[in-house]
């Protein structure tokens, strides 16, 4: 093929490549840069032509390869839309349905109407008919049987368990059940 049968064959067949590529998805600008490397690509390697009749499929295949070429090497990059409110998963509201389901009944109304409701001491006392200090006993053991089944610790000083043998002794002698705690840490 002679260097003017090419320039008549671009002529014809460079409108003919760049539909190729847009029927293959190419946007119509990327498949004109295509179709224009193809057929510079052609030109450079004219020599591997057998078939002269046969130049337009031969270019249209290279711009095929070129195109995939050019896939393989870009990451596949998307934008996304952006949504109105991002769905958010509420992490303390599912530790706190989990910490509540380890509670018994009534430790769980104490710690749900004081902490989640925001009721006080006193509410939670004249609504279930209780002495405030037997609320506060109640959210004190509350929360230390939650402590230690979810695997915390309570550490204890020589002072605190001298206290609570000294309550439980007190307590014993008076024939109530004794209430231990650490007078530190409430």
């Amino acid at each position: 093929m002679t260097r003017e049968e090419y320039g008549q064959a671009y002529q014809k067949g460079f409108n003919l490549t760049v539909r190729f590529l847009v029927s293959r998805g190419l946007a119509y600008d990327a498949a004109q840069e295509t179709a224009q490397a193809a057929w510079v690509k052609g030109w450079e390697r004219l020599g591997q032509l057998r078939d002269s009749s046969m130049v337009l499929t031969w270019m249209n295949s290279i711009a095929l390869n070129i195109h995939r070429s050019y896939i393989r090497r870009e990451p596949l990059l998307q934008t996304l839309p952006e949504l109105a409110t991002p769905p958010r998963i509420n992490l303390a509201a599912i530790d706190v349905r989990r910490i509540l389901k380890t509670c018994k009944t009534n430790d769980r109304m104490v710690l749900q109407r004081h902490y989640l409701e925001g009721f006080k001491v006193q509410e939670i006392a004249q609504e279930q008919g209780w002495t405030e200090t037997a609320v506060r006993i109640r959210l004190l053991r509350a929360r230390r049987t939650v402590g230690k089944r979810l695997g915390r610790k309570y550490p204890e000083s020589a002072a605190a368990q001298k206290l609570a043998a000294a309550n439980a002794s007190a307590a014993a002698a008076v024939g109530v059940e004794p209430v231990i705690e650490n007078a530190v840490a409430a």
